[in-house]
């Protein structure tokens, strides 16, 4: 068995949200030909398709710990000094939207992004509901599936050799796909998962089609044996197998020195973001990753100087790299964490949790980029205009996407389930 782990994150409840999945490496267990079976037998749902022919794709970044939404999108200048705090808002290229002056890359860019400052979150330290719709405390029984999840779900039928959800920061609650089984948990490059993607020490491309040559032969008798008449030949997943492994394209996304040194340095120290634009031209269809920690109780101020510029920089390049290679309307990335934080200061010089209101960043998809969407109040306590809430921008999301929020499945008891229930649109988005 191998086990491939997700990134450690620690939370002000000392819980180390440290996930793992382990499955079979091929000739045991589980293997790469056994998912991809699992996922044509349970599809029955075409792919949906972007505006130049290729399935839409998605990023979603999550910002663990629950970022400061007064510090970053929602900046309240008049507010009093213990609410405000440090930082000063500044003009972007949108009239009359303003936000961090930590932020001066986004700013500059704010035609090609849309912010709603007025989402009602929950009080748990889990990205659950931000990939899935509910909360943990329904899932941990429910098992709804992630974004990622319903996306690979869909397109199991559609013929591909890349993996259609990607998980660059492990296994989490918000990764797992649920009642739609195990075939639909996504690829993690970390560890055995990338060394997975090349042939096994000793391996030649000769030995391969040595080792090809004998399942097939091992066809044959089964074919014999068979009265259905449905084997022929090598299994046509066992081929896409092999396939995904030979043809190398995940394996070629994933190595950044495919790239010239000037993108890399545009990267450096935000390399995910990086790897994420490259999956998407590869073809996935939902990368999620993350970046920082967020759970600033204590010298939040401190923390998101260091902070809030590497994710300027990194949201900065990797939407403008989307629009330079024409892939704005064909991808959708969002960027939240699982709620804001309190607007008043505490005595450490940090903000504690506060899932009243919450602010996220939401760029290309075909949506309607260069506004502010919603509105706080003055002191960002709760929302003062056009409330929404998580599952509504995940039912937006997945329309960009092509999907219908009001699809069903079938759970493990045999019961339909709606992807999600609230699911109405954020119409300023649409």
């Amino acid at each position: 068995m191998l086990e491939i782990t997700g990134s450690s994150h620690r939370f002000c409840d000392g819980i180390s949200r440290r996930n793992f999945l382990q499955i079979g490496a091929f000739g045991a267990g589980i293997t790469l030909a056994d998912v991809l079976r699992a996922r044509a037998a349970s599809s029955s749902v075409n792919p949906a398709a972007g505006t130049t022919g290729r399935p839409k794709s998605a990023i979603m970044i999550y910002l663990p710990g629950g970022p400061s939404h007064i510090d970053m999108y929602d900046l309240k200048p008049n507010a009093p000094a213990e609410f405000r705090g440090e930082f000063k808002p500044i003009a972007t290229n949108v009239s009359g939207i303003q936000i961090s002056e930590h932020f001066p890359m986004q700013a500059k860019m704010m035609d090609k992004l849309a912010i709603i400052r007025s989402l009602v979150s929950v009080d748990e330290h889990s990205d659950s509901l931000v990939t899935t719709g509910y909360p943990e405390r329904v899932n941990m029984t429910a098992g709804h599936p992630s974004f990622g999840s319903i996306v690979s779900k869909i397109r199991s039928s559609q013929a591909s050799s890349v993996p259609h959800f990607v998980s660059l920061r492990g296994m989490s609650r918000g990764t797992e796909p649920g009642y739609l089984g195990i075939s639909h948990r996504p690829f993690t490059p970390s560890g055995q998962g990338q060394s997975n993607l090349r042939l096994a020490n000793g391996v030649t491309a000769e030995r391969l089609e040595a080792r090809k040559q004998l399942l097939t032969g091992f066809d044959d008798l089964r074919r014999d044996l068979d009265q259905s008449g449905t084997m022929s030949g090598l299994d046509t997943f066992g081929q896409k197998a092999i396939e995904m492994v030979t043809s190398g394209v995940v394996r070629k996304a994933l190595d950044l020195t495919q790239e010239d040194a000037a993108t890399r340095e545009r990267y450096k120290g935000v390399e995910q973001f990086l790897t994420a634009r490259r999956l998407v031209e590869a073809g996935v269809g939902c990368i999620t990753l993350s970046i920082g920690g967020w759970d600033t109780h204590g010298q939040n101020f401190t923390t998101l100087k260091r902070q809030l510029p590497q994710l300027d920089r990194a949201i900065a390049n990797l939407i403008n790299d989307l629009h330079d290679r024409g892939l704005a309307n064909d991808v959708v990335t969002v960027v939240w964490g699982e709620f804001g934080r309190t607007p008043k200061i505490n005595s450490g010089a940090g903000r504690d949790h506060w899932s009243p209101v919450m602010s996220a960043m939401i760029a290309g998809g075909g949506l309607k980029m260069g506004q502010a969407i919603g509105s706080s109040t003055e002191r960002a306590e709760r929302p003062k205009d056009n409330p929404y809430t998580v599952p509504q921008v995940l039912a937006t999301i997945y329309r960009a996407m092509g999907i219908d929020p009001a699809m069903t499945f079938m759970n493990g008891a045999g019961r339909p389930m709606y992807i999600l229930d609230d699911r109405e649109p954020v119409r300023e988005l649409i």
